[in-house]
């Protein structure tokens, strides 16, 4: 069974991972009401650095964020249960898992706007990647699905 890097960075879909995870982020930052304007000023922050820093961390961060879901996936595949659902039902541990990969790149991230964006924005990250997970696993889930 191939694992969820395989299939995520394989030749002729990563790049259209990597677009399909920037529009998820896209729509979750627009999607949040009031109490998402520090989010959207701080992904407004990171966009401005320069362009096409998000498709490029993204890029950057796909194999360790496709390993830090493999198990989820792997238990989804083993369990014949469909992966979006399964990964939604497992969302905090998922959470945990892609947090996990951002904390450790952003305690080594040399901008200082960067860093400090995302230490501002730490406290709540995992109620708000966990309400990303339904739209990052239909994503992952249609990508599995092509084999």
């Amino acid at each position: 069974m191939a694992s969820l890097s395989e299939i995520l960075t394989r030749p002729g879909t990563r790049q259209k991972v990597v677009a399909d995870s920037e529009r998820v982020i896209e729509e979750e930052v627009s999607s949040k009401g009031l109490t998402g304007i520090p989010i959207k000023a701080a992904y407004k922050i990171v966009k401005a650095i320069k362009p096409g820093f998000v498709p490029e961390v993204i890029d950057g961060l796909l194999e360790d964020f496709a390993a830090a879901l493999d198990p989820i996936f792997q238990e989804a595949q083993a369990a014949n249960k469909p992966v979006d659902q399964f990964m939604q039902a497992n969302a905090p541990r998922a959470a945990d898992a892609l947090l996990g990969i951002t904390d450790a790149r952003a305690a080594r991230a040399k901008n200082e706007n960067v860093k400090k964006a995302y230490q501002s924005l730490r406290g709540m990250a995992k109620k708000q990647v966990e309400a990303a997970i339904p739209r990052t696993s239909k994503m992952i889930a249609k990508y599995a699905a092509l084999g």
